[in-house]
């Protein structure tokens, strides 16, 4: 068993297959240099994650109608980011291949046309949302209980929508070069910040007004806005940004055709992509919505432990997506598949891990959000405790999905990535979601196995992908 396990790890074995460019790193070197890109931003991550379900915890305190409403204004909101997604994937492969190109003044002039474009824009998306957001809700299942929360909530937090989407860019470009410590000290100053508003909007205290779930999207909006001041400080002050990456106002600003093809190249395929997840994820919440509130307010602790497992692979992904990228501008294909493999094999041993605790602590895990001494909250429990078992069933397969595609992206084969997620969760989610609620009769449980069975698709299709060596000949 040991030397399977030697095996599995080893760099060395990695690169048996792989026609070698240079020098192979030995297996302390690889995972370290993972490591140090890949830790703060797990840590960011989870810390982002677990705020979220703070956030959560708070507002259950109101009731679980007002976890169906905040959970329900999620999707649209998800939606209304889409776009800035995508941007955000190109502007992290442009910088990190210009950062292994050693272009520094390209990825500082790619960030600059990126901002621009990202608060241009964000102008007009926020118009928009604000004009639809009465029917994206009602499309999203809102019901009468909760649609007066869930649209309040939705307009607070589209305000801030600009700001959002400029902390978002400048984080990618961060990513891009591996510095993922700024991310990780904005982050955790900006969730910090939501947490001690919400404390202070949502229950009234010293003299704050009692707003309770608009509260909640205030408090939000408070900690986007701080997170961005910290995010500008980054780049302004080399001292913090670690200096790959500086701006100034007597930088020259001008739009350039050249950084932008290199964005929109990369983005544009994502954008397909985050259309299709938006657009599909939005399709499976009205669905599920449509079982009840109890329902989807146990669906929605669910996701809160989904959501905390998926980052644990999405900060793993960081690590694969910036070292990918910035091997193959050194010219190094070989290298980029190393560290690709690297994560994945880190992404599989935390998979395990959270897979053991969701199983063995779901029912103390759930009682966090539900109050279990409340008779109202009995039937959304017994619920939500069965689909922990599905949530740990999820572990190993979320986590190396999530990783493969960050890998993918890394190299500029987006495309390939988008049109996986348009056949996985456009087409087979929801299919299945629907056939397994209507014609099987599973409920809530049906739809999180049909969404087992996509990421369980989605993976085979990633890693028969980077089987080839297609995904590391492509151009950024």
């Amino acid at each position: 068993m040991r030397k399977i396990l030697s095996r599995f790890f080893s760099v060395a074995a990695m690169a048996e297959k792989l026609e070698k460019k240079g020098e192979i790193p030995s297996s302390k070197d690889a995972y370290t240099r993972l490591s140090v890109i890949g830790i703060p931003s797990v840590v960011e991550m989870v810390f982002m994650s677990l705020i979220g379900s703070v956030d959560t915890m708070m507002i259950g305190k109101l009731g679980f109608e007002a976890i169906a409403a905040v959970g329900l204004a999620g999707q649209p909101r998800m939606l209304t980011l889409s776009l800035f997604f995508a941007l955000n994937v190109g502007i992290t492969a442009v910088v990190a291949r210009r950062k292994g190109e050693g272009k520094r003044d390209e990825a500082n002039r790619a960030l600059k046309n990126a901002l621009m474009l990202c608060l241009s824009l964000s102008v007009v998306v926020t118009a928009l949302s604000l004009w639809l957001s009465g029917p994206l809700l009602l499309l999203a299942g809102a019901k009468e209980e909760t649609i007066g929360m869930a649209t309040s909530y939705f307009r607070i937090l589209t305000y801030f929508l600009p700001i959002s989407c400029a902390t978002m860019c400048i984080n990618a470009a961060q990513r891009g070069t591996g510095n993922t410590r700024v991310t990780l000290y904005v982050n955790i100053a900006a969730n910090l910040t939501n947490v001690v508003f919400n404390y202070l909007l949502i229950y009234g205290k010293f003299g704050f007004p009692e707003m309770g779930v608009e509260g909640a999207a205030w408090a939000s909006g408070i900690g986007l806005s701080v997170g961005l001041v910290l995010c500008v400080a980054s780049l302004f002050q080399r001292k913090i940004g670690g200096g790959f990456l500086s701006m100034s106002f007597k930088d020259n600003w001008r739009f350039s055709r050249e950084a932008m093809a290199s964005i929109t190249k990369v983005g544009g395929n994502a954008m397909v992509e985050q259309i299709a997840l938006r657009v599909g994820f939005f399709a499976y919440a009205a669905i599920v919505a449509n079982l009840g509130t109890e329902s989807f307010a146990a669906h929605q602790v669910g996701m809160q432990f989904l959501g905390l497992s998926f980052t644990f692979g999405d900060g793993l992904a960081v690590a694969g997506t910036s070292l990918v990228g910035q091997m193959l501008g050194q010219g190094r294909p070989d290298l980029a598949a190393i560290y690709a493999k690297c994560s994945q094999r880190l992404a599989f041993c935390a998979s395990l891990l959270i897979a053991s605790v969701v199983i063995i602590f779901r029912y103390p895990l759930v009682g966090i959000f539900l109050d279990a001494s409340k008779p109202e909250n009995a039937v959304p429990i017994a619920i939500a405790a069965q689909i922990m078992i599905l949530v740990a069933a999820f572990q190993p397969v979320q986590m190396q999905s999530v990783v493969s595609s960050g890998c993918l992206r890394g190299a500029g084969d987006n495309l390939y990535v988008a049109l996986v997620m348009i056949i996985c969760v456009v087409m087979i989610r929801p299919v299945f979601s629907l056939l397994a609620i209507n014609v099987v009769g599973l409920g809530l449980a049906g739809a999180w196995s049909a969404s087992l069975v996509d990421m369980c698709i989605r993976l085979s299709l990633m890693l028969r992908r980077m089987k080839g060596t297609a995904w590391l000949t492509k151009k950024v």
